[in-house]
């Protein structure tokens, strides 16, 4: 399922009106950001009452939860096919992460903003919690891998060699996919093409 695109909202007539919620909710984040709606908001624009959505998420910040918990599922699962049990070579592995990750960015960008900008308190949401870590648990198996091949006296700890990836990454995506549609730096590079320099010099610098 995508969410990538809310171009034309309808009113809710039947069905799912937690789903119809959630995908409301996408649409005015994609133009506003994760702060930029209501619950009485979402209420008017699917034309039921103001109690309504008040049945299915306690408050506006529940409903964020479980976005960004459906949001960091759907981003495990597509850096676990990027690393594909790290065929055919760790490394390469590792940059077609970095290149799915930037693609994520790329096509859900509302998703994003709410998984990454919209200030959720995860340690009081075990269910996003542990969503979130396991996305991120990609990269460290990564990691793992990748320092394994080090020789032991010069390994550096995975743990730091997840962070230092997941900074890069999302870095690069924060800077010049999340907020594409306005003002910013034209690079000379396609975003993807900067990560995949920037990890393969890092990961020649820990073989040496």
């Amino acid at each position: 399922m995508s969410w990538s695109r809310h171009t034309k909202r309808e009113g809710y007539h039947h069905g799912n009106l937690r789903q119809a919620l959630i995908d409301a909710a996408l649409a005015l984040i994609a133009e506003r950001g994760p702060q930029g709606f209501s619950l009485a908001e979402l209420a008017r624009e699917l034309g039921v009452s103001p109690a309504a959505p008040y049945r299915h998420f306690r408050d506006r910040a529940a409903l964020l939860a479980e976005i960004a918990q459906r949001g960091f599922e759907l981003f495990e699962a597509e850096l676990t096919g990027a690393w594909d049990n790290a065929r055919p070579e760790p490394a390469r592995a590792l940059v077609r992460c970095g290149r799915a990750y930037l693609n994520f960015a790329r096509r859900q960008p509302a998703l994003y903003a709410v998984m990454f900008e919209s200030g959720l308190p995860m340690e009081s949401d075990t269910a996003l919690l542990r969503a979130s870590e396991r996305s991120f648990g990609v990269l460290l198996t990564a990691s793992e891998t990748l320092c394994a091949a080090i020789p032991r006296e010069r390994r550096p700890p995975p743990m730091m060699v997840a962070l230092h990836v997941w900074s890069m990454a999302h870095g690069t995506a924060s800077l010049f996919l999340a907020h594409a549609s306005g003002p910013g730096r034209v690079l000379p590079m396609a975003p993807e093409d900067l990560l995949e320099a920037g990890l393969l010099v890092y990961l020649q610098s820990l073989n040496r």
